[in-house]
C-alpha cells in the first residue's frame, strides 16, 4: 500500500498532446515517474490514478481515508464545477493538496474559482510539472509535521 495518493482527473490523460502551449509537453506518465522517484527519494511510496470519471475520483478519495497519509489531486476541469469532489475531501480525514499546472488565476474567468480550494489544505498552480513536486514537498512536510 503507497503512504500518498496522487490523483488526476479529466483530460489529463491526454497531456502532452493536448494544449502544451498551456500544459506542456510531457506526458501524464512522465510526470507520475518523477513524482514517484521524488516521492521515493524522500521515502515515500505514490499511488497514481487518473479518472474522466467524477464518481471515480470521489471513490479514491474516500478509499484514501485509512489507506493514505495524504493526497495531491489535479482535478482539471472539476475544480471549478464539482460540490461532490469538495464535499468528498471534507468528508475525509486525510489531507488534500490541490495542484494545476497552469496558473488558474491567469486564465480564463471561469477558472479562477475552486470549489476544492476551501476544504483543501492548499494549492499549487502555474509551474508546470514541478507544481506536482512542490506539492509533494509540500505534502510529506506537513505529515511528517503533524
Amino acid at each position: 500500500m503507497a503512504d500518498y495518493l496522487l490523483l488526476n482527473g479529466p483530460n489529463l490523460n491526454r497531456l502532452g498532446q493536448r494544449e502544451p502551449d498551456i500544459y506542456g509537453a510531457q506526458t501524464l506518465a512522465d510526470i507520475e515517474k518523477a513524482c514517484r522517484a521524488h516521492a521515493k527519494a524522500r521515502g515515500a511510496d505514490l499511488d497514481c490514478r487518473q479518472s474522466n470519471h467524477e464518481g471515480a475520483l470521489i471513490d479514491a478519495l474516500h478509499e484514501a481515508e485509512g489507506r493514505h497519509k495524504g493526497v495531491i489531486l489535479n482535478a482539471g476541469a472539476f475544480t471549478h464545477t464539482s460540490v461532490a469532489l469538495r464535499d468528498a475531501i471534507a468528508s475525509i480525514d486525510v489531507p488534500v493538496i490541490e495542484v494545476h499546472l497552469s496558473n488558474i488565476h491567469a486564465r480564463e474567468p471561469f477558472r479562477h474559482q475552486s470549489m476544492i480550494a476551501p476544504v483543501a489544505l492548499g494549492q499549487i498552480a502555474g509551474f508546470g510539472a514541478l507544481s506536482y513536486i512542490l506539492a509533494i514537498d509540500a505534502l510529506l512536510s506537513f505529515v511528517e509535521k503533524s
